[in-house]
């Protein structure tokens, strides 16, 4: 069985990876040396077990340790101490899919013979679910269902059957949500860093083309990584551009939206509604004004739960394992000067 086949069987956990590009081998003269390998901060019985599964040996980190997968989110500063302490590390293995968490790490530290992997692509599916799930809320107008202490005779809500759609991003999110969206008919453009085209969207346009397609927007997805490239791409301009019944939903990255603009676009009617499951700042401090916004759902970074994120990563862990130990084939290789 391929790589791509094995990240796309779906395990007793329900949810699969879904990659944007094909697997391939990393040339040889390219590849970490096989060696034993370390679970930092502390172990976890489930990623041990796939480390195991995937051929390898987890030991106390060491002069011998050649690769370091990293299960925390936080503690940037001591992944930088551990490379800076341990040259010897080729591979380092991160625990999710956006890494501008570590960004000043991965620069920091970029060098030839270190490979960089994240678990990209592998939490696509519960993403682009919670997305979809908060286009159709807002679509329905259920901010305000849910306030709603008496019948309202307001005759009011849309059908996403049949808008435009526009997905700002081409990862495995964006994939995802091109397939979750066809049973609605809906037409699709991928907005992406180049205009190669992206299977399943009837349009891909560059990013540079991002203010010529949003006036006819319905729906704007917000799905790609952040960067000093895409930091605020949504602002005060992009927003007045976008027709007043539009929405946008963004489970991404927080910086990639001006907080206030958006605030002051909700509250002005320039969009008709806004669903984030990510906030900047976040978490999002009681009584900031986006709260008070009656057009705004936001969920708490919660779009992929532990209990669904823990099983993909440890497939991922699996699958970049066995590619350590064997031919090269590692998914989610990450540019550590891009940033993603």
């Amino acid at each position: 069985m391929s790589i791509h086949e094995q990240t796309s069987v779906r395990s007793s956990h329900q949810h699969r990876a879904v990659l944007s590009t094909a697997v391939e081998a990393l040339p040889a003269g390219e590849r970490p040396h096989p060696g034993p390998l370390a679970l930092l901060p502390r172990p976890n019985a489930l990623f041990s077990d796939a480390v195991a599964a995937g051929g390898g040996q987890v030991e106390e980190l060491s002069a011998d340790t050649r690769a370091l997968v990293w299960l925390s989110t936080q503690g940037a500063e001591q992944l930088a101490d551990a490379l800076d302490t341990n040259p010897q590390i080729e591979w380092v293995q991160l625990p999710w899919a956006g890494v501008d968490g570590f960004a000043h790490v991965l620069a920091a530290k970029a060098r030839p013979g270190l490979l960089w992997t994240s678990a990209k692509g592998a939490y696509a599916e519960p993403v682009a679910e919670h997305a979809l799930t908060l286009a159709l809320a807002l679509l329905r107008v259920l901010p305000t269902r849910v306030r709603a202490t008496s019948w309202s005779r307001v005759p009011e809500g849309r059908s996403l059957y049949g808008l435009n759609v526009v997905i700002v991003g081409a990862g495995g999110i964006a994939i995802e949500l091109l397939r979750l969206l066809a049973p609605f008919d809906v037409t699709t453009t991928v907005v992406r860093r180049s205009a190669a085209p992206v299977a399943g969207a009837d349009r891909t346009v560059a990013s540079d083309a991002l203010d010529d397609v949003l006036p006819e927007a319905d729906v704007v997805f917000v799905a790609a990584a952040s960067t000093a490239e895409t930091a605020q791409m949504f602002s005060t301009r992009q927003f007045a551009l976008m027709k007043p019944v539009a929405h946008i939903v963004n489970i991404a990255r927080g910086a990639l939206i001006d907080t206030d603009a958006l605030v002051t676009a909700l509250n002005d009617g320039e969009i008709a509604g806004a669903g984030l499951d990510v906030t900047k700042p976040e978490p999002l401090p009681d009584g900031h004004p986006l709260w008070d916004v009656p057009n705004c759902i936001i969920t708490p970074h919660s779009a992929d739960t532990p209990d669904m994120t823990a099983p993909l990563l440890a497939e991922r862990i699996r699958l970049n394992v066995e590619a350590f130990l064997g031919d090269g084939r590692f998914v989610g290789v990450v540019d550590p000067l891009a940033g993603y």
